[in-house]
């Protein structure tokens, strides 16, 4: 009976880590559900690059790209570091550099799956 109570034990573990786990990637997917950060991680994905490159990457005005850009550092999807009075940001993980490659890689075949347009 004491090995069930451990094994029953360890799956409500296994299941509360897991819903932990779907949980904090629906948060990562719903961070990259917006346009511009998407864009900004695409450009990050490429290597390191201060707020001006981003920017000028994304087509976005230079403050909403310094928001979006706090969120994911708040997010600990992006990192950065100080080059004199710059600030740089980097992706944390190459993880985020396929997924986001991945997800423009899906939006790739879908367009080449339409029908041209008349």
């Amino acid at each position: 009976m004491t090995a069930s109570v451990e094994v029953s034990g360890a799956h409500h573990v296994q299941e509360r880590e897991g819903g932990e786990r779907l949980e904090i990637a629906a948060g990562i997917l719903t961070l990259l559900a917006d346009r511009t950060r998407l864009a900004l991680l695409e450009r990050l994905g490429e290597g390191e690059a201060d707020v001006t490159t981003l920017t000028e990457a994304c087509g976005a005005a230079r403050t909403s790209v310094s928001q979006h850009l706090s969120k994911l550092r708040l997010a600990g999807l992006v990192t950065t570091r100080k080059d004199g009075r710059h600030v740089v940001y980097a992706l944390r993980h190459g993880h985020l550099r396929r997924l986001v490659q991945e997800a423009l890689s899906v939006a790739d075949h879908q367009i080449g799956a339409l029908p041209p347009h008349d």
